[in-house]
């Protein structure tokens, strides 16, 4: 292993619990690892959603920086408010895990990343709250996921989203529009109040944020970790994350040592 190697810092990357057969499962896609290890040049390590978790403040200790990837559940409405529908697919284990650490991270100044049900969370975890169904809500077709299309399909661009002035996107890519894939059913109903704004799609919902205070606290809509091998955007988002992540290490240890 080269230096370069050991020096990466750890990465906690959440997981989804769900059930295969009788089996009881955690995992995280490998689209999110391998773009952590190739892009970010991280150490992802996982994180298991449970319940049984009482305190997430040991796993905020031993990691530099958060993944809260994309999943196919929803968060719970109770948790913003609402009433989840029959038959919507949701993990309370993962809610429960993923906000805890959300909060804890923002206390700590500790850089997150958050995609899809990540983003979704992070409007939850800080007081905002979500559209169940964003079409049913009056949004367009085009942010919704077509499950009888093949993967390829179904993570191609579809739509536009227009980059807020000043932002930290605006400011990673030089652009005002860029061209995402979209494939999600949930999306922003009341912003939160500490987050801010960084990109909309033409329909008006809110695609992308930040959390002041944070050196990076971001949390997007689409699907970057999908296309950091052709996407400048994803893939400067990807190496900004993970240049906060060793900013923040070195802090830490900085700390350390001293105490």
């Amino acid at each position: 292993m080269s230096a370069g190697e050991i020096c990466r810092p750890l990465v906690g990357l959440v997981c989804d619990r769900f059930f295969v057969g009788e089996h009881d499962l955690h995992s995280a896609k490998h689209s999110y690892i391998r773009a952590l290890i190739s892009c970010s040049r991280v150490s992802p390590v996982l994180i298991p959603a449970t319940q049984e978790i009482e305190t997430t403040e040991g796993y905020l200790d031993g990691v530099s920086g958060l993944l809260f990837p994309g999943g196919a559940s929803n968060v719970e409405a109770r948790r913003y408010g609402g009433l989840t529908e029959i038959g919507m697919l949701v993990d309370p284990e993962r809610d429960h895990v993923a906000l805890e650490l959300m909060r804890g991270a923002a206390v700590r100044g500790m850089p997150f990343l958050a995609i899809c049900r990540g983003f979704q969370e992070m409007n939850v975890a800080f007081g905002g709250t979500l559209h169940t169904d964003i079409h049913a809500a009056g949004h367009a077709a085009d942010h919704l996921e077509d499950p009888n299309e093949d993967l390829p399909t179904r993570y191609r661009y579809k739509h536009d989203i227009d980059l807020t002035a000043g932002g930290r996107l605006s400011a990673l890519t030089g652009e005002q529009r860029v061209r995402v894939n979209s494939l999600h059913r949930q999306g922003v109903a009341e912003l939160a109040p500490s987050l801010a704004v960084e990109a909309r799609a033409p329909d008006g919902l809110i695609e992308a944020y930040r959390l002041d205070g944070n050196d990076f606290a971001l949390g997007v809509q689409w699907h970057p970790e999908v296309t950091v091998e052709s996407d400048g955007m994803s893939r400067s988002l990807f190496e900004a994350f993970g240049a906060s992540c060793r900013r923040y290490a070195a802090q830490q240890a900085v700390v350390h040592n001293k105490g």
